[in-house]
């Protein structure tokens, strides 16, 4: 993989696909799991959105390592930006699972929930929350500290040279 496009390093133009696709998986993920409505409706899309969230972590880290290669090690930047992946891979299971959860219940065509249906939503529903919001924190907690890794604690404009 090259490490610029266009002179620019990759890094920051994929994560940019991760900061976006991940936190819309995981809040798809909770609506589905809160709405089981909406899962026929969106499910396929929340899947498609968080398979390519996953898929771009690898190359967001990949690509991290390069640049620090190049610029320096971003100390726990780097360490959080690996445990990503662990988190995303779970947010597509439960997405996954839900859009099964769906299909099976559509299936049976009848319009009362099979025996055992009711508690199994309201697991999937827990599950779809407890994975989304640790999601959604993970993904900031990355995001931080590769703002601390570039910025540290001293604000743009003042990195910059501004005098506001």
């Amino acid at each position: 993989m090259p490490d610029t496009v266009n002179g620019l390093p990759v890094h920051p133009l994929v994560v940019h696909a991760v900061v976006v696709l991940l936190p819309l998986a995981a809040l798809g993920v909770l609506a589905l799991g809160l709405r089981p409505a909406w899962r026929g409706r969106f499910g396929v899309l929340v899947v498609v959105i968080a398979a390519l969230a996953t898929a771009a972590i690898p190359v967001a880290t990949q690509s991290g390592e390069s640049l620090e290669h190049r610029v320096g090690d971003p100390g726990r930047h780097a360490e959080l930006g690996d445990t990503l992946l662990w988190f995303a891979l779970p947010l597509l299971v439960v997405a996954v699972g839900l859009v099964l959860l769906h299909r099976r219940a559509t299936r049976t065509g009848t319009d009362r929930p099979a025996s055992g249906s009711t508690a199994l939503n309201v697991v999937a529903a827990v599950l779809a929350v407890v994975v989304a919001a640790a999601n959604l924190v993970q993904v900031y907690r990355v995001g931080e500290s590769g703002a601390k890794a570039v910025w540290g604690d001293t604000p743009a404009a003042q990195q910059a040279g501004g005098d506001d």
